[in-house]
């Protein structure tokens, strides 16, 4: 407990917490809000994103102008001009004049300049203003007043058209704009850094708010302004806290936060979950579950998490709750969000939206029998956060033109990293030796090696078994536990038995019987050994614990009574020990296991009954669940003499049902009048 406190109150946010609780479009439910000292008022981020847009729409981006590129591809036009021309058949004496023409051409595009405009730019137009740095000299331009490669080529055309001197036109238009090149570079590293220079000083603030100034009246509406100016106290009252603050005194009053919640916690466990209080082995998973998931919103936190609700809140309740059940689920989950709420922002909206989205976990897996399970309550809770997100934000806005969609993204991840609980459970069970319902779901699955094995070498225990656990599942479901738990113990109790299949009389055939051969003694030991080597069997097969626990208790500490009568009329003057013919035991310690007992000596009696009917059936349960009473087998387990009576009623409606009897109500009747 005192590990868990001192990691979480480490982890927390070390800063004093703002005292008022307060959203846009609420009722300020406090006193007259006066400020305590001069502040400057925060802008919205719809404020900070338009300065931003009007910064770069200011930013002129800036060109470097290449001077050497006109006279480099100028002198190498002239050159090729005149090679070219003597390979042709044109007059030689017209190429000084077509030279002279290109000439100028070409002297016009780079005295203008040729560029490429740049599509960020481009925001209200083809055309933008740019800044042109020549020798380190800037002058303001037009890209309308700039040739493009497209322009230069249309200048280039006109041009020749237009002069009625040049007479090989398209051999000169496919000449000159091999030497039209970009004269004017885009220098993109000194623009950046221009808007990041005009970014950085953008104001985050739009005015002050004086000392002694009334911010906002009690009851008064909190519009967009008076939230704005509540919000800019809260941030200035919280940085003024952090610099000036004692740490010592916020680490402190953390402590006894988190012990306080910690202590409630122990005190649930110790007054309704005994068993878990006095297991050191599950109050630290527990403990473990809790801390990490404070410590890592916590983390969120600390480095401004662009939203909490990334954060799998969820996949805490889910756990507690396959693991262990929905009420400590619930509470858990409870004292959770209450330490949350004193150091995440906006805490009414966070314990709203996990408050609802944790009970929806928990109750969309309240019976885990399938595994799509999981998905359904990703579903769910998915299905919560928007409903709930949805209707805070249309209360806070009234308006659905200010829904911001993407804002549920974060729901979504959240959801998605809650089904990483299916695997975790799995780690935690083998971790720390916890039984689940996952795990039990998947151990009632007949074609587990223990089960198919049991079904070749002794069938009639295998069937013996199923209908055992159709009795005690149904019985355990009616008087209410553990049903997954009840099936799974009453498919593995006789295990055993596979060791020496013959020996029990479900597996014997006809006309054979392998104790006719043995001593009383002999055979007693060798059906009593079926218990502890069904024990010896689970555990080398790697079953929980829980399980073996059936194994051992399903006969308790009675006789073999068969044998033993059976000695005492063989043998009327000898002495008998008893400890030869009873089982070791332990009797049963809960309820679950005490309703296996009688489902596994009913089932097992009723097999004998040469005339099935309902009142040889009634007759029969009445004999066995009374005979377990008078022999003190169920005085350990928490089972009520209610409980029981219900008991006697299922197994004897159910085994009038396998056995076809039809009912006599008016017996029937009687035996029910009899009870009340």
């Amino acid at each position: 407990m005192i590990l868990c406190i001192g990691v979480i109150a480490f982890f927390l946010p070390k800063h004093p917490r703002f005292r008022f609780e307060f959203e846009k479009g609420k009722v300020w439910m406090h006193e007259d809000l006066v400020s305590p000292y001069n502040f400057a008022i925060l802008k919205t981020q719809e404020e900070i994103n338009k300065d931003r847009d009007d910064v770069l729409q200011s930013i002129n981006p800036i060109y470097n102008f290449q001077s050497q590129v006109a006279e480099n591809q100028v002198a190498r036009m002239q050159a090729d001009l005149e090679t070219k021309w003597r390979n042709t058949t044109f007059d030689p004496d017209q190429e000084p004049v077509y030279n002279k023409f290109a000439t100028v051409i070409l002297q016009k595009i780079y005295s203008d300049g040729v560029m490429s405009p740049t599509k960020k730019f481009q925001i209200e137009g083809d055309n933008y203003n740019f800044t042109l740095l020549t020798d380190n000299v800037s002058s303001q331009k037009n890209t309308a007043d700039v040739f493009t490669q497209e322009k230069a080529l249309q200048y280039i055309d006109e041009a020749i058209n237009a002069n009625d001197r040049i007479v090989e036109k398209e051999w000169l238009k496919k000449l000159i704009p091999d030497y039209i090149q970009n004269n004017y570079l885009f220098n993109e590293q000194l623009t950046n850094k221009l808007e990041a220079d005009a970014l950085a000083n953008i104001s985050t603030t739009r005015g002050m708010v004086q000392k002694g100034e009334l911010i906002i009246s009690e009851g008064s509406t909190i519009n967009n302004e008076a939230y704005q100016k509540i919000e800019s106290l809260r941030v200035a009252y919280e940085e003024e806290a952090r610099i000036g603050g004692d740490i010592t005194v916020v680490v402190l009053g953390q402590v006894l936060i988190v012990g306080l919640i910690i202590i409630l916690l122990m005190t649930f466990l110790y007054l309704f979950r005994k068993d878990i209080f006095d297991d050191n082995r599950l109050l630290t998973l527990i403990l473990f579950v809790v801390t990490s998931m404070l410590v890592l919103l916590s983390w969120s936190v600390n480095i401004r998490l662009p939203s909490l609700y990334f954060i799998p809140f969820c996949i805490v309740p889910i756990i507690i709750r396959v693991l262990f059940d929905t009420r400590m689920a619930l509470n858990i989950h409870l004292l959770m969000v209450l330490v949350a709420a004193y150091f995440v922002p906006n805490s009414f909206e966070f314990v709203f939206l996990q408050l609802t989205a944790g009970m929806v976990a928990i109750y969309s897996i309240k019976t885990l029998v399938k595994r799509e399970q999981f998905l359904l309550s990703a579903i769910f809770i998915l299905s919560t956060y928007f409903v709930a997100y949805l209707g805070m934000v249309l209360i806070r806005n009234g308006s659905l033109d200010d829904v911001r969609w993407l804002d549920f993204v974060p729901f979504a991840v959240s959801v998605l990293l809650t089904l990483l609980a299916y695997p975790l459970i799995y780690a935690f069970e083998r971790f720390f030796g916890i039984t689940s319902d996952v795990t039990l779901m998947e151990l009632t699955n007949t074609n587990s090696r223990l089960l198919r094995e049991m079904s070749y070498k002794a069938p009639g225990t295998f069937q013996h078994s199923l209908q055992v656990a159709n009795l005690a599942e149904a019985a355990m479901y009616k008087i209410g536990g553990n049903t997954l738990l009840i099936r799974a113990g009453a498919l593995y109790h006789d295990i055993g038995k596979t060791m020496n299949p013959q020996y029990f009389i479900e597996n014997q055939t006809k006309g054979y019987n392998p104790h006719d051969g043995l001593t009383f003694e002999q055979s007693a030991q060798i059906i009593i050994a079926h218990v502890p080597k069904g024990m010896e069997m689970a555990r080398k097969a790697g079953l929980p614990e829980e399980i073996i626990d059936f194994i051992k208790s399903h006969h308790g500490t009675t006789r073999v009574d068969y044998f033993y009568q059976s000695y005492i009329k063989t043998f009327p003057e000898k002495f008998v020990d008893e400890d030869l013919f009873r089982y070791p035991g332990p009797i049963p310690f809960s309820k679950e296991t005490a309703v296996l007992m009688l489902a596994d000596s009913v089932e097992a009696a009723s097999r004998s009954l040469k005339e099935p009917n309902a009142e040889s059936i009634s007759g029969l349960v009445d004999k066995i669940i009374d005979y377990k009473l008078s022999q003190n087998q169920l005085k350990n387990s928490n089972i009520t003499l209610q409980e029981i009576e219900i008991i006697r009623g299922i197994f004897k409606t159910m085994l009038m049902s396998i056995y076809h009897v039809r009912v006599d109500y008016d017996i029937t009747k009687e035996k029910k009048s009899e009870i009340i």
